[in-house]
Parts: C-alpha cells; sequence; structure tokens
C-alpha cells in the first residue's frame, strides 16, 4: 500500500510541474507557433515605445484644447505573407535606456534640444514577445527622419530600407536636421536599400501594405497604410498629426519643413481615406494608443 502511494504521489508531482511549466511558458509558446506558421493575410502588431513629454503650443494649440498633454510613442510590425515590415522604431534605443519601463529619459536632439521620455517596454522585448527578431524583418521604414521615430533603426540594418532619396540625402547630410539623432541610424547608411519614388508604393505587390507620400512635416514624410481581413483598412499616420485636434481644428504644427506641403499632404491623405474607407490611426495620440491592443497580440 504505501508503496503504490508513494508512486501515485510521484506521477500527481509530475503532472504538477508539468501544468507549472506550461502556464509560465505558455504565452511565449504561443506566441513563437504563431510567428512560425505561415500567415494568409496581412497581420498588424502595435508596440509601445512610450510617452513623450509634450508642450501643445508647439502645434498651435492650447492644454485646454486637448485630451492629453504628453502624446505616445508607437512602432508596428507588418507581418505579410511575402514579408516583414517594421514601421518606425521608437524615440529611445533599447541599448542606451536609463532604466526600465516608467523610468522618465532625457534625450538631446542633433540641435541640442532636450526632450523627455517615459519609458515603456523595450522594443526587441515586444518584436520577441510576438514571436520575432530582427533578422525576420524583411523591410525598415521610417515614416521620418525625426528621433522619436529612429531610435533602434541600428537593430534592423540588415533589411532593406524602403526610403524617399530626399529624406535619405537629409539624414546622412554633413549637418542632419535639427530635430534627428545620427547616431541611431548611422548602420543604415551601408544597409541595401530600396528607394521609392511612387507616390503611392505597393510594398508587397497586392494593395494590401502601401506606403504613400506625405511631405511637409519633413521632405520625405510618409504614412502607411495596411488593408486587413477583419479589421478592415487603418492608414498609420506617421506625424502628419500628433494631436487629434490639429485635423478637426485645422492646426499645423509651428515646425514643420513646409506648412504648405503639410496642408496639400493632409488633403491627399483625407481623400485617400475617404476612397478606401480606412481608419486613421495616429501615432502620437495618447488616449486612442492607450485603447489599441499590443503585441504579442495582433490585428488581422
Amino acid at each position: 500500500m504505501q508503496l503504490f502511494l508513494e508512486r501515485g504521489l510521484r506521477r500527481w508531482s509530475r503532472r504538477l510541474l508539468g501544468f507549472i511549466a506550461l502556464v509560465v511558458v505558455a504565452p511565449a509558446v504561443v506566441a513563437q507557433v504563431a510567428a512560425s506558421v505561415a500567415v494568409q493575410a496581412p497581420r498588424l502588431y502595435v508596440f509601445d515605445g512610450g510617452v513623450l513629454a509634450s508642450d501643445p503650443a508647439r502645434y498651435r494649440l492650447t492644454e485646454a484644447e486637448v485630451d492629453e498633454v504628453p502624446l505616445s510613442i508607437a512602432a508596428y510590425l507588418v507581418v505579410h505573407p511575402r514579408g516583414v515590415l517594421l514601421w518606425d522604431a521608437g524615440a529611445v534605443a533599447d541599448t542606451e535606456r536609463a532604466g526600465g519601463v516608467g523610468t522618465e529619459q532625457r534625450l538631446l536632439r542633433a540641435d541640442g534640444q532636450e526632450r523627455f521620455v517615459t519609458l515603456g517596454q523595450p522594443l526587441l522585448e515586444q518584436l520577441a514577445a510576438a514571436g520575432y527578431s530582427p533578422g525576420d524583418v524583411t523591410y525598415l521604414a521610417l515614416s521620418h527622419l525625426h528621433w522619436d521615430h529612429t531610435a533602434n533603426a541600428n537593430a534592423f540594418a540588415q533589411a532593406t530600407w524602403l526610403v524617399r532619396q530626399i529624406e535619405r540625402d537629409a539624414m546622412f547630410a554633413a549637418e542632419p536636421p535639427g530635430g534627428a539623432r545620427p547616431e541611431t541610424y548611422t548602420a543604415l547608411a551601408n544597409s541595401r536599400v530600396e528607394i521609392v519614388t511612387d507616390e503611392e508604393h505597393d510594398v508587397f505587390g497586392d494593395g494590401t501594405v502601401i506606403i504613400k507620400h506625405a511631405p511637409g512635416h519633413t521632405q520625405g514624410h510618409q504614412v502607411l497604410y495596411v488593408k486587413l481581413a477583419q479589421t478592415g483598412g487603418v492608414l498609420l499616420s506617421g506625424d502628419l498629426y500628433h494631436y487629434p485636434q490639429e485635423r478637426t481644428m485645422n492646426r499645423l504644427p509651428t515646425f514643420e519643413f513646409s506648412e504648405e506641403q503639410t496642408r496639400v499632404a493632409r488633403e491627399d491623405v483625407e481623400a485617400f481615406l475617404a476612397r478606401t474607407g480606412a481608419a486613421l490611426w495616429i501615432q502620437h495620440e495618447l488616449v486612442a494608443h492607450r485603447e489599441l491592443r499590443k503585441a504579442p497580440l495582433f490585428y488581422e
């Protein structure tokens, strides 16, 4: 009888330990399995890059006119049957983080101006949670050259960089624009480059992922359209807008490369939204960004 009880106890213990191990590793395993299975239609993962301290006056708005003063920082992964695209790369490089999630970090732009970011989870950790590594990324596309969109670009230098010539030239000029941090993208100088020339560049050739020219904020600024089977069309704004009130109240930032180009780009994008029925996701809109599901969850 005692021997029988001991054997039963050992079997029960092994099962319990196996159950505990499954609970602990299950999220990572699910993400890895999901990533290893070839997708049949585009998926969109949202990465949270933390929160950027802001001043609405720079956007010709007041604090009373906006829902939240701080701005969100986001990056996105588009997984397509023909490849993987990373859109934007965050504000603080994983290699220069001053602390963990919630830490406030001070950064200096090329022009010496300081900015403050409350850190989110490291980008590469979020990428891994979704089941991917930098080596899995086929294409890198940045909405534009500003520091809060390029931070982890060096980690994806092996990808093919989709960029407009005028933006690349500005990034590697002898005197880069003041809003840049060139040290975050130096490795891209040696990347394989695909120069984007079309106003609407069809990344995978099937109309589901389109990089659309929207100059004004910078010379080569662009936005990204993703057509999802269940969610519908989504257009990622880059910095075409920062606060939704810029859109509803027709306000422009004070630091555009060309205000006239931005006006034209906004009109063009609004016509594109009407034509496609896509929803506009303002990348810096903190209120809306909080509501989005984050990786390893995804939209499809």
